[in-house]
């Protein structure tokens, strides 16, 4: 619909890279793939150490470079690297493309390795100031604290493999960067299954095999570089005129890009002060609401960030504009039916990837609780991903700060308003309230700007979107099962039934979609 070919209105763009439809569905592809292995990943956690101390202890040592890695890595530097890079590749030589590359890595590898050698040696501090509650479990404190130790080195290797990731994304080559998290899922069921019964403190593997996977990633994505021409020799150099823009883009970007995970982290802190098992309570639901987020929201914003880099470069608004309308409908034709969904289906969905071992009848109940709460913000966390590249792109980055400020405020106003009487599930609605608001200014300020305009026949796109949630939302409702027979199901016949419930969702949503006249064609952009 972003490009109707019979709506001479609309631009469309061109480039000699692939389209964007496809460029995207590469993207997702691979990183559904990915997805699905963390849901497996968290699902063989779940049954190995369900929601108790342990459990909860490694969440937290696995979320702190976790958190810094999406703050950091994928989120200010890409953000901030990806224009740098696609503008250089737009109007230099490859000798100075290859000496920006040279000076980046060596700059952004010491600056980690002395994060991270600070970091293992007060992982205490770390731990306090991360999760606080804690402090009143010296058991579970101690736990997390040694944990933390083993993770951290993590945050170095994958901020490596997010730098080589931007370059392959600035050249088009999406696939292998959207595979890479694939190797984490995998090292860390290993981890679980064949290293914990090796180890005293069982749990420990899992920190382990974090580290593990952090080597693995970084070292595959190397030979890619390689057949670029752009395999990294690192050198330090703070003065090279690449490296100074891109530390300028940064400090800012670190706010405008990544306020959605400051909130989550933030959940965890407060989460940690509540009952046992309300922070992995909060995991398991964000992990399930990860999984749209991740494959469409992700993989659209990762597609368009050097596409409307280069097209800013060339000085070429309608069709950065157009662009940015296409993402938009992009993400409401697939956020609006998975939120949907979601919420239909929290209690199923969570007992169906995690209701075994360890976890509780009452922790699906719980956990169903903070996944609708998630739901709500949904098609917001995706919108996030694909209206901050229209600022980033354009190399502005002091107006997705002053948003994300306002944002964080709110996410705190909200967390203190709702947490009392809703605890874990309070927080994770606060989260989403924030989000919105956070894509509401985004919009508005691109809005503002000319960086995107309203393109033909929306309102006939939303009535179309509207009636095919609406039959994917009376599909669910008719067929599913109640709470307490999904509990009393064997995993298989809850696979099963679920399998059902899915396919016929979207089957009868796509078809919808399409006697109300959608059609793939709308949504290709060249």
């Amino acid at each position: 619909m972003a490009s109707d070919p019979a709506s001479p209105e609309t631009p469309e763009p061109t480039s000699k890279a692939p389209g964007l439809l496809r460029s995207s569905s590469v993207v997702g592809s691979m990183t559904m793939l990915s997805r699905v292995l963390g849901l497996v990943r968290d699902m063989v956690i779940a049954r190995y150490f369900g929601a108790g101390t342990a459990a909860d202890a490694f969440f937290v040592a696995f979320k702190i470079p976790n958190f810094l890695r999406r703050l950091f890595a994928e989120g200010a530097f890409s953000q901030a690297f990806v224009p740098v890079l696609s503008s250089y590749r737009q109007n230099r030589s490859l000798s100075e493309v290859h000496q920006l590359v040279n000076a980046v890595a060596g700059t952004l590898g010491l600056v980690l390795l002395g994060v991270t050698l600070i970091a293992v040696i007060g992982a205490p501090v770390l731990t306090a100031v991360f999760a606080p509650g804690f402090t009143e479990d010296p058991e579970k404190f101690a736990l997390a604290s040694d944990m933390l130790r083993i993770t951290f080195p993590y945050l170095l290797l994958i901020s490596l493999t997010a730098f080589a990731g931007a370059i392959l994304n600035s050249y088009d080559r999406f696939a292998v960067p959207a595979f890479t998290p694939v190797l984490l899922n995998l090292a860390m069921i290993g981890a679980a299954i064949f290293l914990s019964p090796l180890m005293q403190t069982p749990v420990m593997a899992l920190a382990w095999g974090v580290f593990i996977a952090g080597a693995i990633q970084l070292f595959f994505q190397l030979p890619f570089l390689m057949r670029l021409g752009l395999m990294p020799r690192p050198r330090v150099d703070y003065r090279h005129e690449g490296v100074s823009r891109v530390l300028k883009l940064m400090a800012p970007a670190i706010f405008g890009v990544s306020v959605s995970q400051i909130n989550l982290l933030l959940d965890t802190v407060l989460a940690s002060f509540l009952q046992t098992g309300s922070v992995s309570w909060l995991y398991y639901s964000d992990r399930l609401s990860e999984l749209p987020l991740g494959v469409f929201g992700v993989a659209i914003g990762t597609v368009i960030l050097p596409n409307l880099s280069r097209k800013h470069a060339a000085e070429r608004p309608e069709h950065f504009a157009a662009t940015v309308d296409w993402a938009i409908r992009a993400v409401l034709l697939i956020g609006v039916p998975a939120a949907v969904a979601l919420v239909l289906l929290a209690e199923p969905l969570i007992a169906t990837l995690f209701h075994y071992g360890e976890v509780t009848d009452r922790d699906v109940a719980m956990a169903a609780q903070s996944l609708r709460a998630y739901s709500v913000g949904l098609l917001a966390f995706m919108l996030i991903k694909v209206l901050a590249p229209g600022f980033f792109a354009r190399q502005d980055t002091r107006t997705p700060v002053k948003i994300g400020v306002i944002a964080m405020v709110a996410n705190m106003v909200f967390n203190l308003a709702l947490v009392f009487p809703l605890a874990h599930a309070g927080l994770a609605l606060a989260t989403s309230l924030s989000a919105w608001l956070n894509a509401t200014l985004l919009w508005r300020g691109l809005k503002r700007e000319g960086a995107w305009k309203l393109q033909p026949r929306w309102i006939r796109f939303l009535v179309q979107l509207g009636l095919a949630n609406a039959a994917l939302g009376a599909v669910i409702f008719l067929l599913n099962a109640p709470v307490e027979a999904w509990l009393g199901m064997s995993g298989l016949q809850r696979a099963k039934e679920m399998a059902i419930l899915v396919g016929a969702g979207v089957l009868v949503y796509f078809i919808v979609l399409a006697l109300a006249g959608v059609r793939i064609r709308h949504f290709r952009l060249r």
